[in-house]
């Protein structure tokens, strides 16, 4: 299944959809630090191994008490501040998450009650990694329709409780973490904000899932096909699964291409592009789509070895760092690629 979308303010500003904007960003990791050195005492493995094979020297953990959509709120919070808006201002909330607080409500419906938000509807999507990439897309689409006119997108996951620590091919990959995003129409501006000569915005998305890929990604357990009993949680099949290899390969052909689709349908090139926001799975990955993207590793924003693989919270969390610390700048030009389970995969340009 493939889903694309060329926002066409790009290509006919006259007859075009609104293109939606990035107004804020936030993010929230916890305050708990797991080191290499810590996983050493748990599993079979090293600190030199871990760093070596994953480019991760420490990861957040959330304390006992702390959930999903506590993470979520917090960070949701922050885009709010950054953008100038009130919870008040919006429309719609949408959260990528695998990890929620229980199966039902949705941790969308948490982060609402949790914000104080009004009766505006909020929902998940499942799409792991992916998930930002995908609530990026579900957004613009509403804004540029009309449907919404200021949207939070949140990032979100609690790994910690999901991984086998006993695992150490996945234990030593994951951490928690949550960003967020507020989009609104590319006329919003905050008051402070001077004229830009061209307006900022969301150029292209695209998304793509493989289903025959699904294996190689998953929790097998816990749901309908095999709910949770005692044999389940004895073989920890209600844990993460994943098969590192297929993985690796599909991971650097697919953020590979979708990247260099979404950078065909926003009109641009490698060249113009300011930044890359991957990502924060493996750093060989990484090392891979920038060799093949053409595209130096120092014009990548890269936060992995302080927060590890927080899976849909990856991008928005490396996203705010950089808008906060002054690397990415408005007017600049930044493409946002993740692949996760399902397979589901995608990118997205953006002009700041």
């Amino acid at each position: 299944m493939t889903v694309e979308q060329a926002n066409p303010a790009h290509a006919n500003p006259a007859h075009a959809l609104p293109r939606s904007r990035i107004l804020g960003t936030g993010s929230y990791a916890p305050l708990r630090v797991m080191p290499n050195a810590e996983i050493e005492r748990i599993v079979e493995t090293t600190d030199e191994w871990i760093e070596s094979r994953t480019g991760i020297r420490r990861r957040h953990i959330a304390a006992e008490g702390e959930t999903t959509s506590d993470l979520a709120a917090e960070a949701g919070r922050r885009a709010l501040q950054a953008a100038g808006l009130n919870v008040a201002d919006l429309d719609l909330i949408i959260v990528g998450t695998v990890t929620p607080d229980s199966p039902i409500p949705s941790c969308a419906v948490l982060v609402q009650k949790k914000l104080g938000a009004s009766e505006i509807p909020a929902f998940d999507i499942a799409a792991a990694c992916a998930g930002f990439v995908y609530g990026l897309t579900i957004a613009d689409q509403f804004i540029a329709t009309g449907a919404a006119r200021s949207v939070l997108v949140i990032g979100v996951e609690l790994l910690s409780r999901a991984v086998n620590w006993t695992d150490r091919t996945t234990c030593v990959l994951f951490g928690d973490g949550a960003g967020a995003v507020v989009l609104g129409p590319s006329s919003m501006s905050k008051s402070d904000e001077p004229p830009r000569s061209s307006p900022p915005g969301i150029l292209s998305t695209c998304i793509f899932t493989d289903g025959s890929l699904a294996g190689a990604l998953n929790i097998p357990a816990g749901g309908s096909a095999h709910p949770p009993d005692e044999e389940v949680l004895r073989t920890r099949q209600n844990k993460v699964h994943m098969n590192g290899q297929d993985v690796f390969r599909t991971a650097v052909k697919q953020l590979t291409a979708s990247s260099t689709h979404a950078l065909k349908a926003s009109g641009l090139t490698s060249r113009e592009l300011d930044w890359v926001v991957p990502h924060q799975a493996n750093m060989r990955i990484i090392s891979q789509v920038s060799h093949r993207l053409g595209f130096p590793l120092t014009k990548m924003v890269l936060n992995l070895e302080e927060y590890g693989n927080t899976s849909s919270a990856s991008i928005p969390i490396a996203l705010d760092e950089a808008v906060r610390d002054g690397r990415i700048q408005p007017g600049q030009h930044v493409l946002m690629c993740a692949l996760g389970a399902g397979i589901s995969w995608g990118a997205a340009v953006v002009r700041m």
